[in-house]
Parts: C-alpha cells; structure tokens; sequence
C-alpha cells in the first residue's frame, strides 16, 4: 500500500504538469518523514548520486552540443546535404535523415538536434512542396538518431547505472542508429511517392565541392570524440572535454562564436546540464523508497515466475520502456528502472549492453508519443502547428523503429557484434 500511495502521488503531480523532477521529490520526502528517516538522509542520497565520475562526462557532451549549435555547425551539414542530394526526388526528406545522423555525432540530445534543425529544414521542406506533415515527421523522428548514436547522453547515464563501458555502450549503438537512419530512408522513399507536388533542387559540382569544404572540419568531431574513445586513446569525459574545445576553436575559426556569446554558451549549459541532474537525484531518492519497500524484489520474482525466456524478458522491458517514456522523462525513467532490471537480466543471462541499447532507443520513442513528448511540443512551438499534427505526422516513421526495437531482442548481435571486434 505505501508503494501504491507513493506512486499514485507522483501520477498527481504529473498530472498537474508538476515537472518531473519535483514530482519524484515531493512524495520521496515525504516517504522518508512518514517513516521516520531524517532530511539528512534525503540529502545524502541526492549528492551521492551525482558523484559519480561517469556522470562527469554529461556537462561536457553538453557543451558540445550547444557549441556545435552556436557554432552553426548543423547549417553546414544541411547545405552539404542539399547539394548532395537535391536532384534525388524527396531529396530534403534524406537530407533531414542525414543531417541528423551527421549533427549526432555531436549532440546527445534529440530536443537540441529537432530546435536546432527544424527552423531551417521544416520551411525549405514546405516551400519545396513537401506537406507540412511530412516535414514535421520526418524532423522529429530523425532528431531520435542523437541519443542514440555516441555520443548520447542516455548512454553516459545508463554506464554509470549500469556499471557498464561507456565505450562499448558507444560502440554497441552505431549499428542501431544506422539502422535509424536507413528505416526512416525508406520511409521517406515511399511517403514522398504520394507527394507529387514536391520541387526539385538543381545540382551542381561546383556548390558540392564548396560546401563539402565547409563540413570537412566539423566531421573530424566525431573521428575525435569516438575515435578517441574507441581506440583508447580518451575516457568518455576526456573525449567530451577535447570535442568541446575542439567545437568552440571551429566556432572561433568560423566566426560565427565570438568571446562575448561564452557566457550565454556557459549558461545554456548549466541549466541543461541542471535539469538532467536534478532529475538524477529526484529518481535516486525515489529509488531508495523503492528498494527499501523490496520492489525490485517483488518485480524479480514475478518476471522470473512469468519467463525464463531471455527475449519475451527483453520484449517486456521494450514494452515498459515505450510506456514509461510517453509520460515521464527519458533520464527520470533510466535512474528508476536500471537498478530494477539489471539484476533480472543478469539472472536471465541477458547481455547488459543489449538491455542498455534497447532501453534508451525504446524511451526514445516515448518522445515522439502524447502525453508528454518532448521533441512533439520543441516542434510545436517552433514551427508554430498543433501538437497533433506533428504527432500524426510522425506516426509513420515510428513504425521503422520498432522493428529495429524487435530486431535487436532477435537478434542481439547487431548490438554486440562492433564492440566484440573492437575488443571493447
């Protein structure tokens, strides 16, 4: 019963729009005064989650990412992209897929890459003949790519949780997000045969070759961040401090970041990067009141009483993940469910990689899903369009990613099979 009223109360405040964090802290706290454990201890719980040394790397990825957004990184790629491939009829809706795929590299964070990208590529989609709709969809779903693909903030939280590599949960999501980017390709190929109003953009060797120039050195981003990682050449936060650096000489060079635009740098990332903490430290102490009532106990025994079967395990955690995603955040629900699950799946024989791979690209999902989606309300307002209709439009590129969300609880090895080669 003390579970039930404690997770009715955090159902209230979500309710009521009471923001994540707040709404896992206020029914803690009063968990803890109901059954006699002091402030203190709600204290200690809250710093000691985030002292953690894997968790160090998020501040800095971050940075990265918001430096690559100042920086006017993603314009780039988005001009090389068009040359590319604007001859290609339904040219812009690849050009959005890759584009995202290029600018993940460098930001974790589908809410930054949808902002960032949806203000250009949405009105030159329209103005193309693209429906708007489709525009919309194809946008959001794209911006899923970043926290899959490395480096993805997801993935730093779950190592940590996980007492996992961070560079091997890099490596394991390449594969996953190239295969993100090819299902929405073919979703683009077959919606953009209806649109027969679409206008195509002329080619031309000599834009190519001018704005190939200008990506070259924002595509040495990624050979450093995961090339670094991967070869062993950098820790996960090293490589995020020396992909930021590396941004911020881009962002000088190009002239398009200058000293006095830092302190607006600086502060973009200190509030990110404090909501994603806060949000740690919330679902942490929550965390206690639910191992200490012995949830993760409970849960361990009924799964294992229901299956002994490591995929219908995986197909289950796939289906809790999609559910918990459509209503609370991403980061909130891998504090929460890690120390849960990991035990089960350690039982079951389950590949902690795989888990980790399949629960952040499930919860990604959960962004582009009413109520909550939080890419679905960034394009909203940015775009100016109901929420609605850019969920509507969005709904037929959900479709290729839970086949990939099937494909890997059959078939785990195209999770484990790049870090197995790389001996990580």
């Amino acid at each position: 019963m003390t579970v039930l009223w404690l997770l009715l109360g955090i159902a209230l405040l979500l309710v009521l729009r009471v923001p994540v964090a707040f709404a896992f802290l206020g029914p803690g706290l009063v968990y803890l005064l109901a059954t006699g454990q002091s402030v203190g201890l709600a204290m200690r719980l809250i710093t000691e989650s985030t002292a953690s040394f894997p968790l160090l790397a998020v501040p800095l990825f971050v940075l990265l990412g918001v430096l690559a957004n100042h920086a006017g990184i993603a314009d780039r790629l988005f001009d090389f992209a068009l040359a590319l491939f604007g001859k290609v009829r339904g040219g812009l809706g690849y050009v959005s897929v890759g584009v995202s795929l290029g600018f993940s590299w460098m930001s974790g964070s589908a809410v930054a890459d949808a902002a960032a990208l949806s203000k250009v590529e949405i009105p030159t989609m329209v103005k193309q003949g693209y429906s708007r709709r489709f525009a919309l969809g194809v946008v959001g779903s794209s911006a899923l790519i970043a926290p899959v693909m490395p480096p993805s903030i997801p993935a730093v939280i779950y190592a940590g949780l996980a007492a996992v590599s961070t560079g091997a949960l890099f490596a394991a999501s390449v594969i996953p997000a190239l295969l993100m980017a090819l299902g929405l390709c073919i979703v683009v190929f077959i919606q953009v045969r209806r649109q027969p109003d679409i206008v195509d953009i002329g080619f031309s060797w000599s834009r190519l070759g001018t704005t190939f120039g200008r990506v070259l050195a924002p595509l040495g981003a990624p050979i450093l961040i995961l090339g670094g990682i991967l070869w062993g050449l950098f820790t996960p936060t090293e490589a995020a401090a020396v992909g930021a650096a590396y941004m911020m000489v881009l962002g000088f060079a190009y002239r398009t970041l200058r000293i006095r635009d830092l302190p607006k740098v600086f502060v973009e990332t200190i509030l990110t990067t404090a909501a994603i903490m806060l949000i740690v430290s919330s679902a942490a102490l929550l965390g206690y009141a639910l191992a200490r009532e012995r949830v993760p106990q409970d849960l361990a025994e009924l799964v294992l009483g229901f299956t002994d079967d490591p995929q219908v395990f995986l197909l289950l955690v796939a289906v809790l993940m999609l559910i918990l995603g459509t209503v609370i955040d991403p980061t909130a629900v891998l504090v929460l469910v890690v120390p849960i699950l990991m035990p089960i799946a350690l039982r079951l024989g389950v590949d902690p990689i795989v888990l980790g791979v399949l629960m952040i690209l499930s919860l990604m999902i959960g962004l582009l899903t009413p109520p909550v989606g939080t890419v679905l309300y960034v394009l909203s307002s940015t775009i100016k369009v109901p929420v609605g209709e850019v969920f509507k439009g969005s709904l037929p590129f959900i479709v290729p990613l839970l086949v990939i969300c099937a494909a890997i609880i059959l078939a785990p090895d195209l999770v484990t099979w790049l870090p197995e080669k790389l001996g990580l």
